[in-house]
């Protein structure tokens, strides 16, 4: 986990690469993802805005007393992503350093922490001082999950653009306290 640890990047370094990616594609898929590249990096800049960090939750972090590392497997174009890792960055800034590994450089790591089989992301990982993982969370809070599940179960009575709605609208509202809290379960 060190040497993952060691080729992750800042939270400035992400919504800087985000930028670069869509502004110069280097690739089919970047160019391809420029409109989730757009979006991605508008949710990021108001998540960034918006959440405020919980006093509750900073106590419950103090009383943790957690000397480990939080390192976050990520890209800038997932919606996920873009609700989520400003505010785990904020939450956790001068408290414990978070770092951003980019899912798409090496599939490696995420290989390690799969979602039912997939990439999904983010995926967060909670380090302890020696690197070990002492827990991993994502890619999504409880209650965007059970969207998911409302709509795999009948897409038909709730389309997928219904299920992304709701979704955006649930985090834009939420503002990262759903995330924080349940990683801070895992603590």
């Amino acid at each position: 986990m060190k040497n993952y640890w060691d080729n992750a990047i800042s939270f400035e370094e992400y919504v800087q690469i985000a930028k670069q990616r869509l502004d110069n594609p280097a690739n089919q898929q970047e160019k391809e993802y420029k409109q989730y590249y757009e979006l991605g990096l508008q949710r990021i800049d108001r998540t960034w805005k918006k959440y405020m960090p919980d006093g509750d939750q900073l106590h419950t972090l103090e009383s943790k007393n957690f000397k480990g590392k939080i390192l976050i497997i990520s890209e800038a174009w997932c919606g996920d992503a873009s609700a989520t890792v400003p505010a785990l960055v904020k939450f956790f800034d001068g408290k414990n350093e978070v770092k951003i590994f980019l899912r798409d450089s090496d599939k490696s790591l995420i290989n390690q922490f799969l979602t039912n089989g997939t990439e999904s992301i983010p995926k967060v990982l909670i380090l302890n001082e020696d690197f070990s993982v002492k827990n991993s969370w994502g890619p999504r809070p409880k209650f965007g999950h059970e969207l998911l599940l409302k709509f795999k179960a009948d897409p038909e009575a709730y389309p997928r653009e219904t299920f992304y709605n709701d979704l955006q609208l649930y985090y834009s509202k939420n503002r990262g306290k759903d995330a924080v809290a349940e990683i801070l379960e895992l603590l």
